[in-house]
């Protein structure tokens, strides 16, 4: 049967807010994705689109006789994120900033950035949801690697391109960590572990929910941005998920889609399982070949696939003539000065004063409610809980990833056993200690009330928790719940600036309210 190319459609106003000429097959099938992000749209459908724009069109999406429907990786239901579109979009750029203080990353410039831009402009065409503002960058280290942050930004180590052997190996890489954008595993799994982790642990923002990944970009061997980045180790349900879909992405692009899975094989086959940050990050999630042989046998069959291009060929000589930076060159700073300045779209906003401008805002929580300085960022945690800071208040620090310096940290602590206040305040100091050994305390544990309710009040001195090594103040406030658990909270500053803040934060513990 003779291909049939589609004649382009023509549209007056096209809701997608691209240019309204398209063919069916490219762009129209992304845009109807993006507007019906959870309806599997195929060739052979027939959809009508309303909009507020146009008068309804019934857009026939099928030339002649139309391909008869294939089963095809359906998307997973969204994961419970405590991020908006925009905010994941936000914190995604201060994250990507971040890598370009701490990597070498290629300037746009660049002709491998090029190529590698070039062709993920082509695979996202082909993502399906919402319209992610996808970019892409090239670090200019050894290491085999690449890695989706929130909100679109995808970076790929120069290791990778020298590994890989043709593009559509590439392109499969490339669409797997595009599918995680899609899905919103980053932010799905930073939920996920506001919930589980402790956040008694002084000074933590659990998973870096104000600055995801900020901080911690090296870890302390110089294996590389992604390594310090928790939130992007995914497990192996996520592994799998973008496998299935990454091969589809590469599948509509026109790529061979067993690229995907054969560049995982030649990586398991040169360093054995685990044996590179890019497997320890991507971890098999078993049978891989397996599942993703039998993705590609639910798709449409094809007589020619996309291996590879002149342009690949191209640029990967000159990748394999490139040095690559070492993890230990990287730590030890060698590459700065050779490398790009983080793009000012995605560099990180001019940190403004900690103190309050006069005005008051009412956070409205999951089981709590509390007012906060207007100029001041809050932060809910998934359950119960929340972060509420300047926009000073978060930094990153070398070893600890991101660290609350000023600000409050609302949680709830629930006791091994029944017990009253006075025993549960103790066993959530023990567990604070735990897992700070430098905080002393310099008050004694008083009874005080918080709107009606039974509270306890203790101060401590953190040596070195501070930014650059200081003491850090730390004041904890737990108050009695209805079912014998705490609501707790503390309030977190330099030992320098803490009295300056004081009033600010007892304004704020006389209006927090535990809800019954």
């Amino acid at each position: 049967m003779p291909v049939l190319r589609p004649n382009p459609v023509v549209l007056p106003s096209w809701p997608c807010g691209r240019n309204a000429t398209f063919l069916i097959q490219t762009d129209a099938l992304r845009c109807l994705r993006r507007i019906w992000p959870r309806r599997t749209i195929r060739l052979g459908d027939f959809v009508k689109i309303r909009s507020t724009f146009l008068s309804p069109v019934l857009l026939l999406i099928a030339v002649a006789t139309a391909l008869p429907a294939h089963a095809r990786f359906a998307q997973p239901p969204p994961c419970k994120n405590a991020f908006t579109p925009d905010r994941e979009i936000t914190e995604g750029k201060k994250a990507a900033a971040q890598v370009y203080k701490e990597m070498p990353v290629l300037p746009d410039s660049n002709p491998v950035t090029q190529y590698v831009q070039q062709l993920g402009a082509k695979l996202v065409q082909f993502a399906p949801g919402y319209a992610w503002p996808y970019s892409f960058h090239v670090v200019n280290q050894a290491d085999i690697n690449a890695f989706a942050l929130p909100g679109g930004p995808i970076f790929v180590n120069l290791g990778t391109i020298q590994a890989a052997e043709t593009e559509a190996q590439l392109a499969g890489v490339m669409a797997h960590e595009i599918s995680h954008v899609v899905m919103r595993h980053a932010t799905c799994n930073i939920t996920k572990q506001q919930g589980q982790a402790p956040w008694w642990a002084l000074g933590q923002l659990a998973a870096g929910v104000l600055l995801p990944g900020a901080g911690g970009a090296i870890a302390a061997e110089g294996v590389g941005a992604a390594a310090g980045m928790t939130f992007l180790k995914m497990g192996r349900d996520a592994e799998k998920q973008a496998d299935l879909m990454g091969t589809d992405i590469a599948y509509d692009a026109g790529y061979d889609p067993r690229g995907m899975v054969q560049f995982f094989e030649i990586i398991q086959g040169k360093y054995g399982q685990g044996g590179t940050q890019f497997l320890s990050d991507h971890p098999n999630p078993g049978n891989r070949t397996e599942y993703v042989n039998a993705e590609i046998a639910t798709l449409p069959p094809r007589t020619q696939w996309v291996k590879t291009t002149p342009e690949f060929q191209k640029i990967h000589k000159l990748v394999t003539s490139m040095h690559a930076y070492s993890a230990k060159e990287i730590s030890s700073g060698a590459w700065k000065g050779h490398s790009a300045n983080a793009p000012p779209a995605t560099a990180a906003s001019n940190p403004g004063s900690f103190e309050p401008n006069g005005q008051w805002t009412m956070l409205d929580g999951a089981g709590f409610s509390v007012q906060y300085p207007a100029n001041w960022q809050a932060v809910e945690k998934a359950g119960v809980g929340a972060t509420i800071a300047p926009q000073n208040g978060v930094v990153a620090t070398a070893t600890d990833g991101n660290t609350v310096i000023y600000g409050l940290i609302i949680d709830d602590f629930q006791p091994q056993q029944a017990s009253d206040i006075g025993s549960a305040t103790r066993q959530l100091i023990a567990s604070i200690q735990q897992g700070n050994s430098g905080m002393k305390a310099t008050t004694d544990v008083d009874e005080i009330r918080v709107n009606q309710r039974d509270a306890r009040s203790i101060e401590f001195e953190n040596q070195g928790a501070s930014a650059g090594g200081g003491t850090e103040h730390d004041w904890l406030v737990t108050v009695a719940r209805d079912d014998g658990s705490l609501s707790y909270m503390v309030f977190v500053a330099p030992q320098k600036d803490f009295e300056t803040l004081r009033p600010v934060y007892e304004q704020m513990l006389r209006t927090f309210r535990v809800k019954s």
